[in-house]
């Protein structure tokens, strides 16, 4: 048997052509991994300021604590809280095998928290603002917005400028000295209820043409009609109820679903839709519309768009954008799950909504802003269902993780950053529509021309809030998350910005707060 020389063995293995050679490429690609990683560590860090409730109040009604025993008043054992605060504290498994619970239902993956990520910057290297304290005006006036949302489940988006709950709920809102949706005039209105704050918001209906229009999905078509819950299908009205849900127990009752699958019409059907998705369903779906409206809605910055012999494929086609949409969700929940559990803990609006309906029974005193327990919503809520709580669409509340920020929110934060970075913002949307009052069909609409920029902000708000509609968030929660899963997009788009071959200028997109950037 013949025996080759090092470099005749070499010469025989290596057959490929290009501007470099095996060597020097791996030299190359380490040099951008370093430089990548070089950049993220050299931010600076920023600030992680949380309310200050948790050491304001003893008996933390202030923070998150479902799933952990609590007493009647649904105040939490504060055994069972150190021990909670002891796991995060360490980051040792271990002692999140300790932790007691109230019931059956376990907490939702606190470890999440400590997880690294190999692009884009680390989830302890993005800052947020604190939420609303427990006291605050602040406060008052998102659990306002939330039980106004319950009363409105069933009214259709359409009908909002007619409907007479809709119209209170607007009036009553505006009342209150630090709400920050959307105004006209320093008034809420029926045109921006509910609505979120980013250009595009405002504009045409309620709902996204990205949640009704159909979805081009390989060898077939998705139509946009889903199965919701009845009307009325409201949950966690009684104390037991409540109480039972707090301490981690199964729920008594079931969802009761709809037999005819509907656009998204309103309130209900929008919630019950951010509660079946998984992570990054709508976003896929916007992408494979948006790749289904052919070239001129892709960014003008796209090197391929004036290519004479080349389209994108790997590179600046559907497969990049696809790839970088769905790579983003779970370093978003990643950014969400350290602010959740090593920052803020805040307490979910249910878990309010027994604070209010304890100070208002008698039954506790809590340091509850009066435009609250004055409102409208307060009294109103009280009259429909017999106490104070927050009516959940879900039998079962809200999950078991803390919740600020939302991850919906995050994730669509994320993944609407990315979609505009390949698109151009400012294509119309073809053949606009908007779902008919009963859900059962789509009407033509004729009014202000939609673009892909301002729909896509519509759908972020939509994912983010479709949320509060539910229960089980708050305003600040999406739109404070928004942000951060944008900041996650576009640190992922910076470490790839310098890894293409082609003659490319960067990424352009239009942020949530109006201000157009280039990577």
């Amino acid at each position: 048997m013949s025996i080759m020389k090092n470099d005749e063995k070499d010469e025989r293995k290596s057959y490929e052509i290009g501007p470099v050679k095996a060597k020097i490429r791996r030299k190359q690609s380490a040099s951008i991994r370093e430089e990548a990683a070089e950049f993220q560590e050299d931010r600076p860090l920023p600030p992680h300021p949380c309310n200050g409730d948790e050491e304001l109040y003893s008996n933390k009604i202030g923070n998150y604590s479902k799933g952990l025993p609590h007493n009647s008043l649904g105040e939490v054992d504060p055994k069972a809280y150190e021990a909670y605060m002891k796991a995060l504290k360490t980051g040792d498994p271990v002692n999140f095998e300790t932790i007691p619970l109230g019931g059956v239902v376990k907490l939702t993956n606190p470890q999440g928290a400590y997880a690294f990520d190999l692009a884009g910057p680390d989830s302890h290297h993005l800052g947020m603002i604190a939420p609303p304290d427990f006291s605050s005006a602040w406060e008052a006036g998102e659990m306002a917005e939330l039980y106004w949302q319950a009363l409105t489940r069933d009214v259709p988006f359409a009908d909002f400028g007619t409907s007479p709950h809709s119209k209170a709920a607007a009036s009553d809102l505006s009342s209150f000295s630090d709400f920050r949706g959307p105004k006209v005039g320093g008034m809420v209105t029926t045109e921006n209820l509910f609505r979120g704050n980013t250009p595009g918001d405002l504009v045409g209906p309620y709902i996204s043409q990205f949640l009704w229009k159909d979805i081009p999905h390989g060898a077939t078509t998705m139509v946009q009609r889903y199965r919701t819950t009845v009307a009325g299908d409201d949950h966690m009205t009684t104390y037991k109820e409540w109480l039972d849900i707090q301490n981690g127990l199964s729920p008594a009752a079931l969802n009761i679903f709809d037999p005819t699958p509907r656009y998204i019409r309103n309130g209900r059907d929008l919630g019950e839709w951010v509660h079946r998705d998984f992570t990054f369903q709508a976003f896929l779906a916007a992408c494979l519309i948006l790749l289904g409206f052919g070239q001129s809605a892709l960014d003008l910055a796209n090197p391929y768009l004036s290519s004479a012999t080349q389209i994108g494929f790997v590179t600046f086609g559907g497969p990049h954008v696809l790839d970088f949409v769905v790579r983003s969700a779970r370093s978003a929940l990643e950014a969400s799950w350290f602010q959740k559990w090593l920052v803020h803990r805040r307490l979910r609006p249910e878990e309010f909504g027994g604070r209010v309906h304890n100070h208002l029974t008698g039954a506790a005193s809590y340091p509850i802003n009066s435009e609250l327990l004055q409102s409208e919503a307060v009294s109103k809520v009280f009259n429909t269902f017999g106490s104070y709580l927050l009516p959940m669409a879900y039998p079962e509340g809200c999950p078991t993780h803390t919740s600020y920020p939302a991850g919906h929110a995050c994730i669509a934060g994320a993944g609407v950053t990315m979609l505009k970075a390949f698109s151009n913002e400012s294509f119309v949307i073809p053949n606009p529509v908007e779902a008919s009052a009963d859900g059962l069909s789509l009407l033509p609409y004729s009014g202000t021309p939609l673009t892909i920029g301002g729909e896509l902000n519509k759908l972020a708000a939509n994912i983010a809030l479709g949320r509060d509609t539910a229960g089980v968030h708050w305003r600040s929660d999406g739109i404070e998350g928004l942000k951060l899963g944008e900041s996650v997009a576009i640190g992922i788009l910076k470490d790839y910005k310098d890894t293409y071959n082609e003659d490319f200028c960067g990424f352009s997109l239009t942020k949530f707060d109006g201000k157009a950037i280039t990577i």
